[in-house]
């Protein structure tokens, strides 16, 4: 029977297997020959490990198994913080060479995810001579920066940057002949940046801005500053093409990369700030931003008012994405003004964990008839909405095809029956987390929703009849996170 199928077949079919436990032991548990073109098969794969010396010579016999590899995400395990900081393995040299392991055993990958500690720029350097098609490097580095062997992976499209909160110069590095300030005519491809950790005297990060002129998509996690004094001034060179702005725990510095935005970007159509903004400066860039922007994402608690909502209602009349978080001082008469300003646009709207959804009766019902060309509606953690302010919405969103009610504690399985009568076009719905939703509602839902695709629910509320269906109709049931 092992001999049957080619090897090229198996392959294949190894291929479109879910890389799930189950299926990869199985697959380990047929014979040695399936084991070794299961794991040649691979094009992915995820490891966590302990920082210990006797891991290299692990991985090294580990990843000689694996070929094919195109992705490859190493992470320490979450062990390995009750371990000694005093861990000589936990050194940058250690992590080096673990890097240099991948190095060597992987040239073929594509997207490198390296988390598990700072690594030197001399190891990155020998990364790129190894791995030369790398698009993609999320890796960690430690202070100061050396980032010009960013020029040395010439297909690199996507940077993730960790800067770590010890410092320490590598000897390799200096070696090199790498220098903060030096000055190279480049011009790389990069479109994707992510940076977290920047500190007010951060100098060698002022050379990526200068150079990433083509960048599409900027992230920025935890920053104090975009680097030193001269920074701002090579910062504003690489906005001015950006697409896609994140902007997560940077109060410190957000008003002023707004307003860079504002008056440097044109061609912006995705802006997201969590955790961290001023009233006025984010009020000054919705009046005076020149971009047509098309999607809006906020968790702002204590900084975001009714003056913001009449301020994307004038000005941003083109949104077709608006999320709200934890919004707490937004009021029911805030966003009926903005409904009925995005009525002919708006596709998606989330109100995930907004007080006012409980507090104000009628306003689901407003909305729903205010913005009837909803597509995506997300009303996550609403702990307290009931069932008749929820179905006074859905009765207007005839065109919903997906729907997120995660955590709403309050539904019945009343909801379920009115969503499967009147969203006819839904394909995708998320019920976590709701107790009163029952097995016998889910299974009414699977069995009456003819364009369903996706439903994510508790196992334990999925009957033996609804899984069935729900395998003959090709509906995902899933219980993801």
């Amino acid at each position: 029977m092992d001999d049957m199928l080619c090897d090229e077949l198996l392959q294949e079919i190894f291929r479109k297997l879910p890389s799930t436990p189950p299926s990869s032991l199985s697959v380990s548990l047929v014979s040695k020959r399936w084991l070794n073109l299961y794991r040649s098969s691979k094009a992915s794969l995820s490891l966590k490990f302990l920082p210990h010396n006797s891991m290299v010579i692990s991985l090294s016999s580990l990843l000689s198994h694996y070929p094919s590899l195109s992705f490859l995400s190493l992470v320490l395990s979450d062990a390995a913080d009750s371990t000694s900081s005093n861990n000589n393995s936990s050194t940058t040299a250690f992590f080096d060479n673990v890097l240099f392991v991948v190095s060597s055993s992987c040239s073929n990958l594509h997207h490198l995810r390296f988390l598990a500690g700072p690594v030197s720029c001399l190891s990155l350097l020998s990364l790129s001579k190894s791995c030369s098609q790398l698009t993609s490097i999320t890796t960690s580095l430690s202070r100061p920066l050396f980032l010009n062997w960013v020029v040395s992976f010439p297909c690199l499209k996507e940077l993730c940057l960790h800067v770590c909160s010890t410092d320490g110069v590598d000897d390799g590095d200096k070696q090199f002949g790498l220098s903060l300030n030096e000055e190279l005519d480049v011009k790389f491809g990069l479109e994707t940046l992510c940076v977290s950790g920047i500190q007010a005297d951060d100098k060698g990060i002022s050379w990526l801005w200068r150079n990433c002129k083509r960048l599409k998509k900027l992230q920025l996690r935890s920053c104090d500053s975009v680097g030193d004094g001269e920074s701002f001034a090579s910062f504003i060179l690489c906005v001015e093409g950006l697409e896609e702005v994140e902007l997560r725990k940077c109060r410190s510095i957000i008003d002023r990369v707004l307003l860079r935005l504002a008056q440097n970007c044109a061609s912006l159509i995705s802006l997201l700030i969590y955790d961290g903004c001023s009233r006025e400066g984010l009020l000054e860039f919705i009046t005076t931003c020149r971009c047509n922007l098309q999607k809006l994402d906020l968790r702002l608690p204590l900084d975001l008012n009714n003056d913001h909502l009449l301020a994307i209602a004038m000005n941003l009349r083109g949104l077709l994405t608006l999320r709200l978080q934890s919004c707490c001082l937004v009021t029911g008469e805030g966003l009926h003004i903005l409904g009925v300003a995005l009525n002919p646009t708006l596709e998606e709207l989330a109100l995930i964990n907004c007080d006012v959804v409980d507090r104000e009766v009628g306003l689901l019902a407003t909305l729903g008839q205010n913005l009837r060309m909803l597509r995506k509606l997300d009303l996550s953690y609403n702990e307290m909405l009931v069932d008749k302010e929820l179905i006074s919405m859905l009765v207007s969103c005839n065109h919903l095809t997906e729907l997120k009610l995660r955590g709403c504690r309050k539904l019945t399985s009343m909801t379920m029956v009115t969503i499967s009568k009147t969203c006819k076009g839904l394909q995708s719905i998320d019920i976590m987390n709701c107790p009163g939703i029952g097995a016998q509602a889910v299974e009414f839902f699977v069995l009456n929703c003819p364009q369903m695709k996706q439903i994510v629910v508790e196992e334990s509320k999925v009957s033996d009849i609804a899984r069935t269906w729900a395998c003959h109709k090709f509906i995902e049931v899933t219980s993801g996170s």
